[in-house]
């Protein structure tokens, strides 16, 4: 009788820690979930700290638009969100896109000179997280990392350091760092959500330590609108969305990967992005967007991903 009261009591504290953690998770699904929607979008951006006194600070950045997140994949152990930038009320902008992925073990973190090094986490170090991955405005890889979401004393956030190439506000402007180490919060608030950063500019070279150039502080500040703001984005989407659906398997192909990737800036004096327009133009299939992406990777450094 003691044994079966014993074994009746573990199977009871499973089963409570199993509900439990499937409550967990519902909340987690559904903060990352309501990030999706219109927002008005402010970026601030501003330089706190500099160890060399000579530093010259840089000026601050501020910006504002409309943004669209739509939500694309909604799995179990699975979230999609894309990004649309709305200008001037009609002009849509293909933005970045961010994965969830519930316990997952493959990453990529950046290192330097658009290379990028796939590895796995071992079990135990991910249980109970959330890796979000971002990707940029042609799905090539930006950066991952992988958390715990929280939810305590009315707030709920998540947040993660990562290593990425430089943001898209400083890559054309800047040459004097070549990391940017992200300290990124994800907090949703009453009237959208907030994307909090602690980053650091940082100057990586081969076997040398990395030097700090400066710190700065950023908020990006969504603000939730009626979805009719974001119209022009959400039928531009219906528009387009098969074809990148397409360019996302690709991708998908070439990062089923451990070990490097390394990506050139440019292929015949063009990014990336722009001979994605051209295949899309033409109709292309999944071979040929396969065959397009092969060409921007640096071979010497990557294993070439085979055309399907």
């Amino acid at each position: 009788m003691k044994k079966l009261g014993f074994v009746w009591i573990i199977t009871l504290l499973i089963t409570q820690y199993a509900i439990a953690q499937t409550s967990k998770k519902q909340k987690d699904i559904d903060a990352i979930k309501s990030m999706c929607g219109c927002y008005n979008i402010t970026f601030k951006y501003t330089e706190t700290f500099a160890p060399e006194i000579d530093y010259e600070k840089h000026h601050d950045y501020t910006a504002s638009a409309k943004e669209l997140a739509l939500l694309i994949t909604d799995e179990d152990n699975k979230i999609s969100i894309q990004h649309l930038l709305v200008l001037n009320d009609t002009m849509v902008i293909k933005h970045w896109r961010q994965d969830w992925l519930y316990e997952n073990q493959s990453v990529f973190h950046y290192d330097k000179d658009n290379n990028w090094i796939f590895s796995k986490l071992p079990k135990p170090a991910v249980e109970g997280q959330w890796t979000q991955k971002v990707y940029q405005v042609d799905d090539s890889p930006r950066y991952s990392g992988s958390a715990t979401w929280f939810h305590a004393d009315g707030k709920t956030f998540w947040e993660n350091s990562s290593d990425s190439p430089l943001p898209r506000r400083e890559y054309s402007k800047r040459s004097d760092y070549n990391v940017l180490h992200r300290g990124n919060r994800q907090e949703i608030t009453e009237t959208g959500w907030l994307h909090e950063q602690d980053n650091d500019k940082v100057i990586r070279a081969e076997g040398k330590k990395d030097v700090l150039l400066a710190q700065e502080k950023g908020y990006n500040i969504y603000y939730k609108i009626d979805d009719k703001e974001c119209a022009p984005a959400a039928n531009w989407w219906n528009d387009h969305k098969d074809f990148w659906a397409k360019v996302r398997n690709a991708w998908d192909e070439v990062n089923k990967r451990e070990g490097d990737l390394t990506l050139k800036q440019k292929v015949d004096g063009q990014p990336m992005f722009m001979k994605f327009y051209e295949l899309e133009e033409k109709e292309a299939g999944k071979r040929k967007i396969m065959k397009m992406i092969n060409e921007y990777i640096n071979e010497k450094n990557s294993g070439n991903a085979e055309s399907k």
